[in-house]
Order: C-alpha cells, then structure tokens, then sequence
C-alpha cells in the first residue's frame, strides 16, 4: 500500500471514531506534530514515517507536473498539492469531512 492510501484508510476510521480524530487533531500542538500525527499512524497499524509522509506528497506533485506539458514551465502552480499532512487534516477538520 502507498502512504496516500493509508492516509485514506486512517482518515476513514478517524472520521468514525471520536476519539481517534480528537488524537490526531491534538497532535497538531505537540512539539514535533508530524512525529507525533506519524506516531499515532504507527499506533493505529499504519506504517506512516515522516520522510515518507513528506517524500509521497513531493512524489506525487512531481507526477503532476510531469504529466502537463512535459512538465515545463506552462506547467499548472499547485498550491499545496504536495502537502499530505496538511490535506488530511483539511479533510478531518470539523465541517470539510466528506
């Protein structure tokens, strides 16, 4: 399985389960908060680790721009596209949930 779809799987479970979401969203005030949002993937039976978490998105993004264009410079400006971390919680966040 790819980070993107683990992601998926924990934002599913996390949007089921309270308590679960309250833990991932107070992981956003620790001192290291993608350590500690990795280490409660980690607890949750994700194998989710901070390089990889940053190097899926950056990943992801550069297929994007490769696949428009050559991936030169009329290539689209995604803002934020690279960023997993902070999609998951866009998509966790009280009133964005799908």
């Amino acid at each position: 399985m790819t980070i993107s779809e683990y992601l998926d799987l924990l934002l599913q479970k996390a949007l089921r389960d309270p308590s679960l979401r309250a833990r991932l969203l107070a992981t956003r005030t620790a001192p290291n908060p993608v350590a500690a949002f990795c280490a409660v993937c980690r607890d949750q039976g994700f194998p989710v680790y901070e390089m990889d978490l940053i190097d899926a998105g950056e990943a992801f993004y550069a297929a994007i721009k490769r696949s428009t264009n050559g991936g030169g410079e009329n290539s689209p400006v995604l803002t934020g596209e690279d960023d997993f971390y902070e999609m998951f919680f866009a998509a966790l966040e009280p009133g964005n949930a799908t």
